[in-house]
């Protein structure tokens, strides 16, 4: 047990720190360090105020979160908030007033099960997640001191994001199963307060256009209400209560309806190996008639199930009367608009490719969207690019293209600012102009980011074992000769790697990871397998997948077969590594197939797919069937043949994978008398979040890599 630490070789007559292999003429030093490649500062929560052309985002960068902003038309950048040091504290929800002046966000991570905010610091004070406010403009101390309008505390299905009123004296929030209200800029001892007491889990708030009302959603459990809360007002208003379950409230632009979504309620009994349908229905409410109606509906095939990944994003009521939402009816995750009377639904997005981010002009007459849809360059399915339509229809018009990146788009000012990467330069906030797009905060990337060392990934693409198609990105090194291996494994799983940095924060620090290993002298094949998204619902919902099979464990094998078929590859020398959903991959790779993968790398994996109780009913007709091929379809039911040796890596904190996955497999392979090495990190949660931990993770992964793939 334990981590053995590398030591210093001589090489040629020169003291280097050697390749995880033979030191030969062709070895090289490593040219860039980890730290060097995890540098850059990552951008989230892009907003912009409503008047006045200012954005606004944050920026972690070596574990420190802060508040920027820029404005329009130059949008230089400028630090907004001071917080120092790797603190573990994430800064979410961010959101400017209308005018532009205040920035308000939530600092603290979400609270576990047992109502505890994550603290991997080992600080002996109990962390609390609050929201905070702080003026744009300079104080007398050189910048505005944030100040604290409530504690927040929500659970990860709560935390979303905090709603300004229209007049920018007020936010609410969603936390503890109610809906919360504080003054912007209250005297610095008012307190937030729960806006109404409403039963169930409340959440989603949204302002009416005038600031008189408040619409929200009311999860009962197996149905879900739309509420309105009017100010000065004792009572609460029941949208068109249903047994059905209501979400996603919007408000027309004048206030005069609310459109929602209305899925279909949870029935009991359910078979649960088969999938089945969720059929869905868009509904206009009329405030002054108090009365709703359905304007869509859903039909009855398995593609045309609520896309739960997108709709949150999508559903906006537009201008010219139309309401945009997503819907997979021909297999693909596309962008329809409807008119508020009814009717048929127009495609905006037609092709084999899927949206993703969704924003609306600031006139609401057309959509800016990003999506993989190939333009001028095939490879662009593993890429993203920004794209408008009219809300009405019509041919969508490309507004960045080439071998960049980008998503997040927002209208500002009459121009598009978004966030973006390439293949060497991590991601940054861009302004779109004519010619292509400009960095903002340039001078915030690290002198020293190895961008110019890094390798351009080549798109690959090779069939399983059964016919499907995979996509995937090769990092290879300069170095000529037949060189170790390794595969990687998203999460997610419903995740997609890209021909560049990625747009989350956890796999733009796994790409820069694969950066890493391939400078290190690794082969590197980043695997898109099946469950994943872009390639269409087929792909991402095959009927065998998961706990119903396992059947995306066949692209990992088809992987290896293309890595072992590549002159540059040693074909004995293949290891795996992967978190979450790609932990879980990892570890069926080493189960079943140790004699092709020599060696991996589980971080936080899942093990045991019948240990997962809550997602198998007790009323379900095939409950044992279920359990018993969700336990088959998992690593564990394999462990007898699992000979390669094996790093687990996991916080035990971790809010989506129980650490009993991890406690339970290491007793397994103690058993089996299988190479095991394990590093545990107290209290983190499972995208972690502590700088240190990270560099700590990579570190011991590449560093075991070194020891066991000789």
């Amino acid at each position: 047990m334990g981590i053995r630490a590398l030591s210093a070789l001589s090489c040629v007559g020169v003291l280097l720190l050697c390749s995880p292999f033979p030191c030969s003429a062709q070895t090289a030093p490593r040219a860039f360090s980890l730290e060097q490649v995890l540098s850059s500062p990552f951008p989230t929560g892009l907003v912009s105020a409503e008047h006045g052309g200012r954005i606004a985002w944050v920026f972690a960068a070596k574990g420190e979160r802060n508040v920027w902003v820029a404005e329009a038309p130059n949008f230089e950048a400028r630090q907004v908030t001071h917080y120092a040091g790797d603190d573990g504290m994430p800064i979410a929800a961010l959101q400017l007033t209308p005018d532009g002046k205040t920035v308000v966000y939530a600092r603290g991570s979400e609270v576990n099960s047992a109502s505890e905010t994550a603290d991997p610091t080992s600080n002996v004070e109990k962390p609390v997640q609050q929201v905070w406010a702080a003026d744009v403009d300079k104080g007398e101390r050189g910048f505005s001191e944030p100040r604290l309008l409530g504690d927040m505390g929500c659970d990860e299905e709560e935390c979303e994001d905090i709603q300004i009123s229209p007049n920018g004296e007020f936010a609410v929030w969603a936390a503890k199963k109610q809906i919360w209200i504080a003054p912007i800029y209250g005297k610095s001892d008012a307190k937030a307060k729960a806006l109404t007491f409403a039963r169930g889990n409340n959440a989603q708030p949204k302002w009416s256009p005038d600031g008189k009302k408040i619409a929200f959603i009311s999860d009962r459990g197996d149905h879900s209400f739309v509420v309105i809360y009017e100010f000065g007002r004792n009572t609460l208003r029941y949208v068109s209560p249903s047994a059905d379950r209501d979400l996603f409230p919007r408000w027309s632009p004048d206030g005069s309806q609310l459109a929602f979504v209305r899925l279909v309620g949870k029935q009991m009994k359910q078979p649960l190996i088969p999938l089945s349908p969720l059929p869905w229905a868009i509904w206009v409410y009329d405030v002054a008639s108090d009365s709703a109606r359905e304007i869509w509906k859903s039909g009855p095939a398995l593609d045309d199930s609520l896309p739960f990944l997108t709709e949150d994003k999508s559903f906006q009521f537009a201008g010219k009367n139309r309401i945009i939402f997503s819907s997979e009816q021909d297999g693909w995750n596309h962008l329809y608009s409807v008119a508020t009377t009814g009717g048929a639904a127009t495609l905006l997005t037609p092709g084999k490719f899927e949206t993703e981010d969704v924003a609306l002009s600031g006139d609401k007459t057309t959509v800016i969207y990003s999506s993989n849809q190939a333009g001028s360059d095939p490879l662009d399915i593993d890429r993203r690019h920004l794209w408008r339509v009219s809300v009405e229809g019509g041919a969508p018009q490309a507004l960045t293209h080439g071998e960049s990146m980008e998503w997040t788009p927002l209208e500002v000012a009459g121009k598009v600012v978004c966030l973006g990467s390439t293949a060497t330069t991590p991601a940054m906030p861009y302004v779109v102009t004519a010619s292509g797009r400009e960095m903002i905060a340039k001078a915030a990337l690290p002198a020293d980011f190895p961008s110019s060392q890094l390798v351009t990934p080549k798109q690959v693409i090779f069939k399983s074992a059964d016919g499907w198609e995979i996509h995937g990105q090769l990092f290879e090194p300069k170095q000529a000769a037949p060189r170790p291996a390794l595969i990687f494994i998203h999460g997610g799983s419903i995740r997609q790697m890209m021909l560049g940095f990625h747009y989350m924060d956890y796999y733009h620090n796994a790409y820069a990871m694969n950066q890493y290993l391939a400078s290190r002298g690794y082969v590197v094949l980043s695997v898109n397998y099946r469950t994943g998204i872009m390639y269409g619902r087929h792909f991402r919902e095959p009927s065998d997948g998961g706990p119903r099979g396992g059947a995306e464990y066949k692209d990992i094998v088809a992987a290896g077969k293309y890595l072992q078929s590549l002159p540059n590859v040693d074909a004995k020398r293949i290891g795996l590594w992967g978190g979450s959903y790609g932990g879980y991959l990892t570890a069926m790779g080493l189960a079943h197939d140790s004699d092709m993968f020599s060696a991996g790398v589980d971080l936080h994996g899942v093990h045991d797919w019948s240990d997962f109780k809550e997602e198998i009913p007790a009323d379900a007709p095939d409950h044992d069937d279920a359990v018993k091929l969700a336990f088959q379809s998992s690593p564990n039911a394999a462990i007898a043949t699992w000979k390669s040796p094996v790093l687990l890596i996991q916080g035990d904190d971790d809010r989506n994978v129980p650490f009993s996955q991890t406690v339970d497999l290491l007793q397994r392979l103690r058993a089996q008398k299988v190479h095991v090495e394990e590093l545990i990190f107290p209290d983190e949660i499972h995208g972690f979040l502590l700088w240190k931990s990270w560099i700590r993770a990579y570190g011991a992964t590449e560093e075991f890599f070194g020891r066991e793939l000789k």
